[in-house]
C-alpha cells in the first residue's frame, strides 16, 4: 500500500514537478519497488532539501516520504509527513490517511493518538476492513476485552438482523472476549453459532468440550455428547472410545457399545498398549449383552406396553434403533410419546428425532421433530447440532 501510495503521488503531481524534485522522487519510487526502503527515505530526503518547493511538491515529497518512512520503519518521519498531507487533503483520502496515522501511532504504542487518529478516519467515511482490525488492536493492547466483547456483540447481532452469516472473524473476535471476560454462557454460545455456520472440527472441539459444563446442561446427556463428538470426528483417545463404550451400556444400548468398542480397534485406537486387555474384556461384554438384549428386548417392549408411562416404550425403541431396526423403533418410540406420563417428554422428542433421522423416508421429518423441542436443559441444543452434522 506504501509503495502504491508514493508511486501514485508522483505520477499525479508530475507535471508540476521541476527535475531537481522530480528525479529523487522517481529513484525513491524505484527503491521502494526493489524493497530498499532505506535508501528510498535518502533519497526523499535529497528532493526534500531543495529550495523554493511549489505547494504541488512539497505535497509529493511528504507523500512519498510517508511511503518510504513506513516501509522503512521511520515511524517519527512518517507521521511527520503525514499530519503535512492530512490538511492538504479531504474526503476519501483524507480518512485514509487518518488510517495510516493511527497505524503508525499504533507501531509507536501511542495508543491515545492512535485513537485520536482513527476516530478521525471513521468521521471521514473510512468504515473499511483495516479500520476494524486497528480497532481491535487497539482494544486487545489495552485491554479493554468487554469493549471487544461489545463491538462484535453489535457486529454479529447487525449481520444477523439483516438476514446475513456473521463474519466468522467477529465471531472469533466475540468469542475471545467473552472468554477473557468470564462470560462462558456467551462464549459457549458463540462457539455454537461458530460452528453451525463455519462447521470445522477445531469449533466442534472446542465447543464439546465446553457444552456439559454450560450451566444447566443436564448429566443425563453425557452419552449424547459422546455420540456428537464420535460424529463430527473429535472422538479420537482410547479412554473416550471407552468411556463411550460404557455410557452406552449404562443406557441399556449394548449395540451401539459394540460398534464403538469395534470402531476403536479397527482405527487402531483401542487393542494396543497396555491397556489392550482391558479393551478386549469391554469388547467382549458389549457382544455378551448385545446378544442378550436382542433376545430380550420383543419382552422387553411388550412389558413396557402395559405400563402407565410410556417411557420404557422409548427405552425399548431406542435399543431397536440402536440394532438397526430403526421403523421398529420409531414407531415404539412414537407409542411411547402417545402412551405419555414421561419423566423427560423432550428427550423423547430427541430420541424420535435422531431415530428419524436415520430412516431415509422420515429424515425431514426428524429434522422438524429436533426443531420442535423446547427447554434449556440440553435437549435442544443436541437437536441443532445433529441439524447442523447433516447440514455439514
Amino acid at each position: 500500500m506504501a509503495v502504491a501510495f508514493g508511486a501514485a503521488a508522483l505520477h499525479a503531481g508530475a507535471q508540476g514537478i521541476r527535475a531537481e524534485v522530480g528525479k529523487p522522487l522517481q529513484q525513491a519510487g524505484e527503491l521502494l519497488k526493489a524493497g530498499k526502503a532505506k535508501e528510498a527515505l535518502a533519497k526523499v530526503r535529497e528532493a526534500e532539501g531543495v529550495p523554493g518547493k511549489s505547494a504541488t511538491e512539497q505535497l509529493t515529497v511528504d507523500k512519498m516520504k510517508a511511503a518510504a518512512a513506513q516501509r522503512a520503519g521511520d515511524m517519527g518521519a512518517a507521521i511527520q509527513a503525514l499530519e503535512s498531507i492530512y490538511g492538504r487533503t479531504s474526503g476519501a483520502e483524507q480518512g485514509q490517511i487518518a488510517e495510516q496515522l493511527a497505524s503508525a501511532f499504533a507501531q509507536q504504542r501511542n495508543n491515545a493518538k492512535a485513537n485520536e487518529w482513527l476516530a478521525k478516519a471513521v468521521q471521514a467515511g473510512n468504515n473499511g476492513p483495516g479500520i476494524k482490525q486497528l480497532q481491535s488492536y487497539l482494544q486487545s493492547s489495552s485491554g479493554d476485552y468487554a469493549a471487544i466483547a461489545r463491538d462484535a456483540a453489535a457486529a454479529v447481532a447487525a449481520a444477523e438482523q439483516g438476514g446475513r452469516k456473521p463474519e466468522e472473524g467477529e465471531l472469533l473476535r466475540l468469542a475471545d472476549a467473552q472468554q477473557r471476560t468470564g462470560n462462558m454462557t456467551g462464549y459457549v454460545g458463540t462457539l455454537e453459532k461458530l460452528l453451525l455456520d463455519y462447521p470445522k472440527k477445531d469449533y466442534w472441539n472446542a465447543y464439546l468440550a465446553r457444552l456439559p459444563r454450560k450451566p444447566g446442561f443436564g448429566e443425563r446427556f453425557g452419552l449424547d455428547v459422546m455420540r456428537l463428538r464420535l460424529a463430527s470426528g473429535t472422538l479420537t483417545k482410547a479412554e473416550d472410545f471407552m468411556e463411550m463404550a460404557q455410557l452406552s451400556l449404562q443406557a441399556g444400548v449394548p449395540a451401539e457399545a459394540a460398534r464403538v468398542v469395534e470402531q476403536g480397534f479397527k482405527s487402531g485406537v483401542l487393542g494396543t498398549g497396555p491397556e489392550a486387555g482391558r479393551h478386549q474384556r469391554l469388547r467382549d461384554l458389549a457382544l455378551k449383552q448385545e446378544t442378550e438384549s436382542k433376545a430380550g428386548l420383543a419382552s422387553q417392549a411388550t412389558e413396557a406396553d402395559t405400563f402407565k408411562e410410556g417411557d420404557g416404550l422409548v427405552k425399548a425403541g431406542s435399543a431397536y434403533v440402536s440394532m438397526g431396526e430403526i421403523d421398529k423403533g420409531i414407531d415404539l418410540i412414537q407409542k411411547g410419546i402417545a402412551k405419555g406420563g414421561l419423566k423427560h417428554p423432550e428427550d423423547a422428542k430427541l430420541r424420535l428425532g435422531l431415530a428419524q433421522l436415520q430412516s431415509p423416508k422420515s429424515k425431514s421429518a426428524g429434522v422438524q421433530t429436533l426443531r420442535s423441542i423446547k427447554g434449556g436443559d440440553g435437549a435442544a441444543e443436541i437437536g441443532r447440532l445433529w441439524i447442523a452434522l447433516g447440514a455439514s
